[in-house]
């Protein structure tokens, strides 16, 4: 298991900390938790709902997100965790292309399983229609963690790494976990 501590797009900002980690599970499994430390109670987390549903817009509010890239290609998913429970998969065929909003879902991940735990929330995908529909190896894949987490003192962008002056969780530069 890789772990990852994220940091907010405002590199001042020390009041909330997030690790991400990563585990494969063969044969097309992936798994992912999310450690979130926050001292003050300063994150606002949206209303729980029953049986994991598929919903969009998850984002704005805090949300937790796992980019899949693959290696030399330009297509990849984006997959938005709530801690209300509820979740979606976007496809996009390049850098946030198609623009359409919300974003074209894609059926070719599903989930096992999503929880809020009392320390951030733990997802099991299954990647197997994905993996198999382009033929892939973990080796092809790239990751990328991210959260979005409204607080009482704002919006915070948290990601592996930064690599612009503004958070872009669509920038592949930031997606560092390879398998």
């Amino acid at each position: 298991m890789a772990s990852y501590e994220l940091s907010d797009s405002d590199r001042r900002f020390q009041s909330i900390s997030v690790v991400g980690a990563i585990e494969q599970q063969a044969p097309y499994t992936l798994n992912v938790g999310y450690w979130v430390r926050d001292p003050n109670q300063l994150i606002e987390y949206p209303a729980p709902v029953s049986s994991n549903p598929r919903q969009d817009f998850l984002w704005e509010q805090t949300c937790f997100e796992i980019f899949i890239g693959v290696q030399n290609e330009d297509f990849y998913r984006e997959i938005n965790l709530s801690p209300s429970e509820a979740w979606q998969v976007y496809q996009f065929e390049e850098y946030r292309y198609p623009e359409s909003m919300p974003p074209l879902t894609a059926d070719d991940i599903e989930l096992n399983q999503l929880k809020r735990m009392h320390y951030g929330l733990n997802v099991s995908l299954d990647l197997t229609e994905f993996m198999l529909k382009h033929k892939l190896k973990w080796s092809d894949l790239f990751i990328g963690l991210t959260a979005v987490l409204k607080t009482s003192q704002g919006e915070r962008f948290y990601a592996m790494q930064h690599s612009g002056q503004q958070a872009d969780f669509h920038n592949k530069r930031d997606w560092l976990h390879t398998f």
